[in-house]
């Protein structure tokens, strides 16, 4: 048998071996001191320092500023890059959510996190959702969709590449099925409240599957007149109403805000409204009007796509915040979230209490949170811990 053809090397500058080093599985067109000579999308590429000391195996973007993205630290000889290694990624990404197994809607692949850069994937009963945001995942996501049929039993499996990280890396969007035909609509659970989805034609791949524990702690902690400001589908709007004695859930797309309304009365919510709206307005006039809540939610999108856009965001964030504070009632429960990847955790808290001092309302910090365990955060790349919610009493 001949042995395997030796793989193109990528030659990083001393400053992006030391980073590579360090744990960060990322290395930019900037730290490349000398690129690889790769014809096709998506090569696995030998990662070596100035002196030619191996690093790793990396995914290759032509393209993308992000040049590099490191498989595993281990060489070819000694760890192959083909078929079998990603499946066996793919397993290990599965066994690590064992313990998630009564969940039907979850995270099953989250990108670096999992050790597989730039693949997502998302369950929704028996429909999956895979997103790549790297040349190398997207070359392979036909295969790597097959995979996941065996591995899960999955009927669908939907490809939501259309999100703006594409234009990034130089990549064409583009949604489609992979596996399977016909409707796109599924069904999952939070807790105890049923969601239908539509994985081609909804926001994100369908739902916003990294606050479904926040959601369901929200709900826990509800208590009284409930307002849920970007309500989507209701997720904390349906949670808040298990202890709320009213819930208001203001959404701005109309799509998005009927199906809020179907899902609260199809789970018998009869205590949810769901108000198709402007956030930003409809706090400016209870503000106004003088209109008390007991629990207010907060869960905008994500305000600072770009660091440069960061001072923007955080005036937009300081008036959301601002505005809560002083609609909530005394003791009343503020659940604020910034899934701004830009934005730090002590901006943020930064951010929440300057607002609350501004409101003149003394807070307590009850709980800092994130997204859920489907969704963990990789050490060494602190943009993976982009989700951040806290939990806040206005005294």
């Amino acid at each position: 048998m001949a042995p395997p053809a030796a793989l193109p090397v990528a030659r990083t500058t001393p400053k992006g071996a030391k980073s590579l080093r360090q744990g960060n599985p990322w290395l930019y067109r900037t730290e490349l001191a000398a690129p690889p000579d790769v014809k096709g999308a998506g090569a696995v590429v030998l990662v070596v320092d100035s002196q030619g000391n191996p690093i790793g195996q990396a995914l290759y973007a032509r393209r993308s500023p992000l040049a590099l993205r490191l498989l595993t630290r281990k060489g070819p000889a000694e760890e192959p890059v083909n078929d079998a290694f990603f499946r066996r990624r793919l397993e290990a990404a599965l066994a690590r959510r064992s313990m998630l197994s009564h969940r039907d809607g979850l995270r099953l692949v989250h990108g670096e996190a999992d050790l597989l850069p730039g693949l997502f994937v998302d369950r929704y009963g028996s429909g999956l959702t895979l997103q790549t945001l790297s040349e190398g995942m997207d070359a392979r996501k036909e295969s790597l969709a097959k995979v996941l049929v065996e591995l899960t039993g999955a009927t669908h499996v939907v490809c939501r590449d259309d999100a703006s990280g594409r234009d990034f890396e130089g990549l064409p969007r583009e949604s489609r099925f992979l596996h399977g035909q016909g409707d796109a609509r599924f069904t999952y659970h939070e807790g105890e409240n049923r969601f239908t989805v539509d994985l081609l034609g909804d926001m994100k791949t369908g739902a916003f599957l990294d606050q479904v524990d926040n959601h369901l702690r929200a709900g826990e902690l509800a208590r009284g007149e409930s307002l849920d400001l970007f309500s989507y589908h209701g997720g904390f709007a349906l949670a808040l109403s298990r202890n709320s004695t009213s819930v208001v859930a203001v959404e701005q797309d109309e799509k998005a805000a009927a199906r809020a309304q179907e899902n609260a009365r199809v789970n018998g919510r009869d205590n949810v409204r769901v108000e198709h709206a402007n956030a930003f307005d409809v706090l400016r006039r209870f503000d106004t009007e003088g209109r008390r809540f007991d629990t207010i939610v907060l869960d905008p999108p994500g305000l600072a796509k770009r660091r440069e856009g960061l001072a923007t965001a955080l005036r937009a964030y300081h008036e959301l915040n601002l505005r809560a504070f002083r609609c909530l009632k005394p003791n009343g429960l503020l659940v604020t979230c910034s899934c701004s990847g830009k934005l730090d955790r002590a901006g943020f808290e930064e951010m929440v209490l300057a607002a609350a001092m501004d409101a003149k309302r003394p807070v307590q910090i009850l709980e800092r949170r994130g997204a859920g365990l489907d969704h963990p955060v990789l050490g060494g790349l602190l943009e993976t811990e982009y989700l951040k919610a806290l939990y806040v009493r206005a005294l």
